[in-house]
């Protein structure tokens, strides 16, 4: 017969178990973790928790994490707005981000084209990507979803309905992993991918 947790205990580790990349053990050893803090230490991480899903939030224009309606990023006048980089993740824009060598703008899509996952074209922020097209002098988007078999038809999407805009539209080089994920990416090959970009045709 195996162990049994204490029902609290139970679910305090059913809950960690639900997070992505969490495991048994892992939750296991969370909740441990937890048991073992002091009680100051544990409620300042769910007052972090709360205050987080409460007030942060996606900006109206981009699409990024922020606790205000406009994103640090696209307020920032240095920012060159003729370039759009476009991600398929907030995770993705970090990683780039992170880079220090890009100095435009992003446009998060929140995921890639799955049919087999069921996501279609109008479950992703590509209509609002057009909409900034059209409003907004840009002279260059910069397709930077993930070199996998989603990333590729979400950019090559994405490229036909950017055609008749006659704006020029790049893809990030394959210094990134065929595969891969751009969150996973090291600085130096993210820097790589996007200064070997090349002009999609």
């Amino acid at each position: 017969m195996s162990f049994r947790y204490t029902k609290p205990f139970a679910r305090l580790i059913d809950e960690f178990s639900k997070m992505p990349g969490i495991g048994p053990k892992t939750a296991q050893r969370l909740a441990f973790y937890i048991l073992k803090n002091s009680s100051e230490s544990v409620g300042s991480l769910a007052k972090a928790i709360l205050e987080a899903k409460e007030k942060v939030k996606h900006c109206s224009i981009c699409g990024n994490i922020t606790d205000q309606e406009i994103c640090k990023i696209c307020q920032n006048i240095n920012r060159d707005k003729s370039i759009i980089c476009v991600v398929e993740k907030v995770r993705d824009l970090i990683a780039i981000e992170n880079t220090g060598e890009y100095k435009g703008l992003y446009h998060v899509l929140e995921g890639a084209i799955s049919p087999l996952d069921g996501v279609e074209p109008e479950n992703l922020k590509i209509n609002s990507l057009l909409k900034r097209l059209k409003t907004e002098k840009i002279k260059e988007i910069i397709l930077a979803t993930n070199p996998n078999i989603e990333g590729e038809v979400t950019a090559s999407y994405i490229t036909k309905l950017i055609e008749p805009l006659n704006i020029k539209v790049t893809r990030i080089a394959y210094g990134v992993p065929i595969g891969g994920s751009l969150e996973f990416a090291d600085e130096v090959t993210l820097t790589q991918a996007l200064m070997g970009r090349q002009e999609v045709k």
